[in-house]
């Protein structure tokens, strides 16, 4: 999740709820594990895949995400993090279980380039 400067309180605010209601919809602590990660010019909150075995507590967590609003919005550092650090078998990713990775933002990363090379970067290594 996006918490970058030019997001605003109002905006943080609709994105947590949004991200909220959307884990709400899970199997969570059944079939399906979320993680979750704040960034704006660094890693701010996050919920590994392992730390949550009922959607309430995870859903009020993410609800209590507090707004920083630092820049730049580093979105490359973000998605390094979920690749090294949330995608990790010591944060609960199965290996037998296929991820999908969600990014919400409100625009264009500040550093574009950056997000290129790592997309094609991590499709190389699968």
């Amino acid at each position: 999740m996006d918490a970058s400067g030019d997001i605003g309180q109002a905006n943080y605010d609709k994105m947590k709820t949004f991200v909220s209601d959307t884990v709400g919809g899970l199997d969570v602590g059944g079939n399906t594990q979320v993680g979750v990660v704040t960034y704006d010019r660094r890693i701010r909150d996050t919920i590994n895949l392992n730390e949550y075995s009922s959607v309430t507590a995870l859903q009020s967590d993410i609800l209590g995400f507090r707004y920083r609003g630092g820049t730049p919005t580093n979105t490359h550092n973000a998605l390094s993090y979920v690749r090294r650090l949330i995608l990790a078998t010591r944060y609960g990713d199965r290996s037998n279980i296929s991820n999908v990775v969600v990014l919400v933002t409100h625009e264009d990363p500040s550093f574009p380039t950056e997000v290129s090379v790592k997309y094609r970067f991590d499709r190389q290594m699968r």
